[in-house]
């Protein structure tokens, strides 16, 4: 019964254990993970450089202070003039959605569309929509807009029904026949508010459109063709495969990170004003600003990011490297990324449940065979080898959760040691009880709670003793065998052991046939006489009660004696260092041992003192035995026989 208690209390701990397990891990991927994740990449993750053959021209505030904003569209047209002119880069980006004409600047558009018009190497950037088209026109620019721009991307799956886009920003009809590509600039934040993953393919209304930076990584490589899978997109022609998540967002990537540099980008930035007077410079036949060679077959980014908020300029997103991270240094990345073909690799959810069950059980197996301090120690050592594991995994680009192990470790500690402590209590209990059995109950308690302090020694007390004895033991014992004896014994024992404690007594010890009992400590009683007295007439009661059963069961009738003194004795710890007793000792036992031998010598079976008469005078009707003389005392002393007492 008790194993099937400890195993029915076991699995409740176990089955409490994994619901809260489940409850902390949901808990802390949803809320905690993501910010350790940007911890980590931010510390461990971007130990690597943006590409050199990567460039930013940046409208920024040196850019605004200089010209004021808005900037007529000759002025973009410019950058790209020197870019097309000039610089011959190997492909450039524009992270700008134009959407409406500039009406009071016709000229200034026109020479834009024209300069636009001119670029095979431009890839602009567009953005998908959620609200859906209002009317059949726009409906039908959808469709324009798909036979103009798409690209061959080949589902290798059923896609979702459910997605996110129903329309696409519109172009001034100029700017879209002048336009020779385009990819979307979308991104999208975590429930964190921080942008981890690239809107790398986006559908809208069941059509596919790259990212800009996977749209200019196609272009640049004359790339006509992606394949789709559920967790990668696969681009045969340079053997490309990109890790990918798909949902109703589209296909998202985790991006790579790198270090920030002292511009407060991650690649190298240009102001877009040094570039414009460049231009103006070289049409001067003087030395510009930007040498044009600097940009020779790079991949060159254009978008604005000022901190004149106001202006609609400032186009930055938290993400782990910075809390405003420049919009077009993000989609810079997603091109390092693809042009690098190193991608983040994240590990399947199995692994990561594979490394909760293995913190897990360590933590128990640490917990169980250890002690507390060593035990505390190795899972101290245990949680740090894990953190330098997630280090030299965000190192080597593998991303592992760091915060829920530990998180999980701590909550197995708390279960592990609680579980331990309730199973210590447990058998402390058990041998509690066990040793109760051979000592006092009461005693033990004393003992438990002085715990600290046990030590030979005690004190003089004034206490009632008590010796019970059966009267024929050894005869008894010569006509019975050994287990008929304890038989009989064991029963007598356990008939008159509640007896004792009853009426506030101590059994100190058992010899042989023989009980003696303390009543006054270390049970505190004031009226200790009068329950010894009690005690003894009880018990006197329960043996004849117990012959008339042994009789008829045809065994030996057997009778007791008992004698009680009350006086002073010393009442403590005796023995050694190592091996204590605890008891009373001094001529109050003594006289209480030899008062009972003369029930034999008087043929009586109760006892008492002339010192407990007198505290029980009022209650117990006596005869009185006078002058006796007790071995080890030089003078006579009067002991009376209890006949009966007349208050219970």
């Amino acid at each position: 019964m008790k194993l099937l208690k400890q195993k029915a209390f076991f699995i409740k701990s176990f089955f409490l254990h994994l619901f809260l397990s489940v409850i902390v891990v949901l808990l802390s991927w949803i809320f905690v993970e993501p910010n350790a994740y940007n911890y980590m990449v931010k510390n461990f993750g971007a130990t690597q450089n943006g590409s050199n053959d990567i460039a930013l021209i940046v409208i920024d505030d040196k850019s605004i202070a200089y010209r004021r904003w808005p900037w007529p569209r000759e002025h973009y047209a410019k950058i790209m003039e020197y870019l097309n002119d000039y610089a011959q880069p190997k492909i450039i980006g524009f992270d700008s959605i134009i959407t409406t004409p500039d009406k009071d600047n016709p000229k200034s558009d026109e020479k834009f569309y024209k300069t636009v018009n001119r670029m095979n190497n431009l890839v602009v950037g567009f953005s998908p929509l959620q609200p859906p088209y209002e009317t059949e026109d726009e409906a039908k620019y959808d469709e324009k807009f798909n036979q103009k721009f798409k690209t061959n991307i080949n589902f290798k799956f059923q896609p979702l029904t459910a997605q996110r886009y129903k329309s696409i920003s519109k172009f001034p009809t100029e700017y879209f026949n002048a336009v020779k590509a385009t990819g979307s600039v979308n991104v999208s934040q975590n429930q964190n508010g921080y942008l981890t993953y690239m809107d790398q393919i986006v559908s809208v209304n069941g059509k596919p459109y790259p990212s800009l930076g996977l749209r200019m990584y196609m272009k640049m490589n004359d790339i006509d063709e992606v394949s789709l899978y559920k967790n990668k997109i696969v681009i045969e022609k340079t053997k490309l495969e990109i890790p990918s998540l798909y949902n109703y967002r589209g296909v998202q990537t985790l991006l790579n990170f790198y270090k920030v540099n002292e511009s407060g980008y991650t690649h190298k930035k240009y102001s877009a004003i040094d570039i414009m007077n460049s231009v103006d410079l070289i049409k001067e036949g003087k030395k510009p600003i930007i040498d044009p060679a600097e940009f020779k077959d790079k991949v060159v980014f254009i978008g604005g990011n000022a901190k004149a908020a106001a202006l609609g300029l400032e186009d930055a997103i938290p993400t782990p490297m910075l809390q405003k991270h420049p919009g077009v240094d993000v989609q810079a990345t997603n091109l390092d990324n693809l042009m690098s073909g190193k991608f983040p690799k994240t590990i399947q959810m199995s692994q990561h449940l594979w490394i909760l069950f293995i913190m897990s059980i360590l933590t128990l197996v640490i917990i169980s065979r250890f002690s507390y301090f060593v035990s505390l120690g190795l899972l101290i050592l245990l949680a740090a080898f894990y953190f330098v594991f997630g280090i030299i995994a965000f190192r080597h680009g593998y991303i592992v959760h760091i915060l829920t192990p530990l998180a999980i470790q701590l909550l197995t500690t708390i279960f592990g040691y609680s579980y331990r402590f309730l199973q210590e209590g447990k058998n402390k209990e058990k041998i509690k009880q066990a040793m109760g059995k051979y000592l006092s109950q009461d005693i033990m308690k004393n003992v438990v709670q002085n715990i600290d302090d046990i030590k030979l020694g005690g004190k003089r007390a004034n206490v009632t003793v008590l010796f019970a004895d059966i009267r024929g033991f050894t005869s008894m014992s010569e006509k019975m065998t050994a287990e008929e004896v304890s038989v009989i014994l064991n029963e007598y024992f356990t008939e008159i052991e509640p007896i004792i404690t009853k009426y506030n007594g101590v059994i100190n010890k058992f010899i042989g046939d023989a009980v003696m009992a303390i009543f006054g400590e270390p049970i505190q009683d004031i009226n200790h006489p009068q329950n010894a007295v009690k005690c003894a007439y009880e018990m006197l009661k329960t043996v004849e009660r117990l012959q008339d059963k042994w009789i008829f069961e045809g065994k030996p009738k057997i009778e007791i004696g008992i004698g009680i003194n009350t006086g002073e004795a010393f009442v403590g710890n005796i023995g050694s260092e190592k091996r204590l007793e605890y008891t009373v000792i001094g001529d109050t036992v003594n006289l209480a041992s030899r008062i009972e031998s003369y029930n034999k010598v008087y043929r009586t079976n109760f006892l008492i003192s002339s010192s407990t008469y007198s505290y029980v005078s009022s209650i117990a009707d006596v005869i009185k035995i006078s002058e006796v003389q007790i071995r080890g005392k030089a003078k006579k002393m009067d002991i009376y026989e209890v006949l009966r007492l007349s208050r219970l």
